[in-house]
C-alpha cells in the first residue's frame, strides 16, 4: 500500500521549467544557435552541467571545462533572476488540493528535485510546508536516472521505496523513479513517459482514488 508521495518540481508542482528554457535558450542564441522547445525535452531531468553538455552537443561545439562553469554560471544567474519574480498564483492548479488529499489518507510528501535552486522556489511559493522531507540537487551525488534522489527522500520519509510513488514530467525521471522500485505517474504526453504507470496532462488531473489500486 503507497504510504508517500513524492514530487519532482520543475514542471509538476510549478512551470519552473519554462524559466529554465528560457535561460538555456538564452545562452544557446550567445553561443549562436537556437534551442527549440523540442530538443529542451532532452535537458528535462538531468543535472545543470549534464544539460549544457547536451546544448553543446545540440549546438556541435566544444568548451573547456573553465568555460563551461562559467558558462552554467551564467545560466543559473539568469534563472535565479526569473524564479525571483515567482508568485504563488503559479503553483499549478490542482496540486494543494492533492496535497489535501494525501493528508487525509495519511500519506507523507516530499519533494526530489534535481534542481540547486529548490529552496528558493519553494520560498516565493510559500509552500515548503506542505513536504515531510525535501531532496534537492546540493544532496545528491548522481542526478537522474540514477535512482539515488528517490531512495534518499523515501529514505528521509521513513518508508520503503516499494510504497512510494513518484510524480515526474521527465523521461528520466520515470527511469529513475522505476529504478528505485517505485510507481511512476507521469505528468505529460504518453509518447514521452510511457514507462510511468499512470500519465496524466496535468498534476491536478491525476484522480486520487487512483493511488488505491496500486
Amino acid at each position: 500500500m503507497i504510504q508517500a508521495c513524492i514530487f519532482d518540481l520543475d514542471g509538476v508542482i510549478v512551470d519552473t521549467a519554462h524559466y529554465h528554457f528560457l535561460a538555456w535558450r538564452r545562452l544557446a542564441a550567445e553561443l549562436g544557435f537556437e534551442l527549440t522547445p523540442e530538443a529542451n525535452e532532452r535537458l528535462k531531468g538531468v543535472s545543470r552541467m549534464r544539460s549544457l553538455e547536451i546544448i553543446l552537443e545540440i549546438g556541435g561545439l566544444q568548451r573547456s571545462r573553465e568555460e563551461m562553469d562559467a558558462m552554467a554560471t551564467r545560466k543559473n544567474a539568469w534563472f535565479v533572476e526569473y524564479i525571483e519574480a515567482m508568485q504563488a498564483h503559479e503553483i499549478f492548479p490542482g496540486i494543494t488540493d492533492l496535497f489535501a488529499k494525501i493528508r487525509q489518507a495519511g500519506m507523507k510528501i516530499g519533494l526530489a528535485s534535481s534542481s540547486k535552486n529548490a529552496d528558493t522556489v519553494l520560498r516565493k511559493l510559500g509552500i515548503a510546508h506542505h513536504f515531510d522531507a525535501i531532496v534537492d540537487g546540493t544532496m545528491i551525488i548522481h542526478t537522474k536516472p540514477d535512482p539515488e534522489i528517490f531512495l534518499l527522500s523515501a529514505s528521509k520519509l521513513g518508508v520503503v521505496p516499494a510504497q512510494c510513488v513518484v510524480f515526474e514530467d521527465a523521461q528520466a525521471g520515470v527511469e529513475a523513479a522505476k529504478r528505485a522500485g517505485m510507481r511512476c505517474v507521469g505528468i505529460g504526453k504518453k509518447e514521452q513517459l510511457g514507462a510511468a504507470d499512470i500519465v496524466v496532462a496535468q498534476t491536478g488531473a491525476f484522480d486520487f482514488s487512483a493511488l488505491l489500486k496500486f
